[in-house]
Parts: C-alpha cells; sequence; structure tokens
C-alpha cells in the first residue's frame, strides 16, 4: 500500500543538472562564472578565509577570560518560594524539583532575594544572596546553608 504513494503531479521537481549546453540555463561555465579560485575544481577555500587580508575573527578585540572555577547554579527566587510552600514548610532542593520549581538538583541551589516572602519556611538551599537571607529570616524563616555540591 504504502509503496505505491506518489507525489502530486508538479511536486517533486527535477536534479538541475549543471554543464548540459548553454540553453539548459546553467551551460559552459556551470555557474561558477570565468576563471578565479571559486571556479576551479577542489576542496573549497576555508571558512573565514578573506583573500589573505586580515580575516574579521582576528581584526576584532579579545576581552575577558572563561573563568575555570565558575561554579554553575540553578537559582531560585524567595518570591517563588512562599507561592508554592505552605507556612512552615521545609525547603529542601529535592522539595523544590518535585514542585516543579528547579528542573533536577545536578546543580548547586542558589536562593536569591528578589519578591516577597510572607510565609515562614526553612530554607536549605547550597547558596543564598544576603537579600534573600533577609527577607526568609524577616518572615519568620531559617536559612540553612547545605555544605558541598548536590
Amino acid at each position: 500500500m504504502l509503496n505505491r504513494l506518489k507525489a502530486p503531479e508538479g511536486a517533486v521537481k527535477g536534479k538541475k543538472r549543471i554543464g548540459r549546453g548553454e540553453s539548459s540555463g546553467r551551460g559552459k561555465t556551470s555557474g561558477k562564472g570565468n576563471k578565479g579560485q571559486r571556479a576551479r575544481s577542489g576542496r573549497g577555500i576555508k571558512r573565514g578565509f578573506e583573500g589573505g587580508q586580515m580575516p574579521l575573527q582576528r581584526r576584532t578585540p579579545k576581552r575577558g577570560f572563561t573563568n575555570i572555577f565558575k561554579t554553575n547554579c540553578s537559582v531560585l527566587n524567595v518570591g517563588r518560594l512562599s507561592e508554592e510552600f505552605p507556612p512552615g514548610s521545609a525547603v529542601t532542593p529535592d522539595s523544590l524539583v518535585e514542585k516543579g520549581l528547579l528542573k533536577n538538583n545536578k546543580r548547586p541551589v542558589k536562593i536569591l532575594g528578589d519578591g516577597e516572602i510572607n510565609v515562614a519556611l526553612t530554607v536549605k538551599a547550597n547558596m543564598f544572596s544576603q537579600r534573600a537571607v533577609a527577607k526568609i529570616e524577616a518572615a519568620g524563616g531559617k536559612a540553612e546553608v547545605i555544605e558541598g555540591g548536590v
């Protein structure tokens, strides 16, 4: 059954055959123009090559560096915690994953201080910003630092 399926008339275009006579529209030089490096056979010029001119990638100044000691962490604001957790509950990286606030707990968790928190929670995370600690404690909760990675 499936082997008998055919495309509608005019849906499939034929392959463009080059170098098959002038009247084909792609004869003689086959769309390559006259002479020059790009008209020749073989491997093309490498990406970024500008004919010997200093390429753009090398002309532009380089800035900064990649810090090899950077720790990528999952961040979450305190405003989201008060929306998702009832008063008096404990907030851990595992409970954040269960609620869908974090995708997984493979990375350290950092709590940031954006938003308002109006419920007393015991928040356990790897890192806290100063504003986050102040807001959690002002709401009557506790911010506990978990040592090491997750």
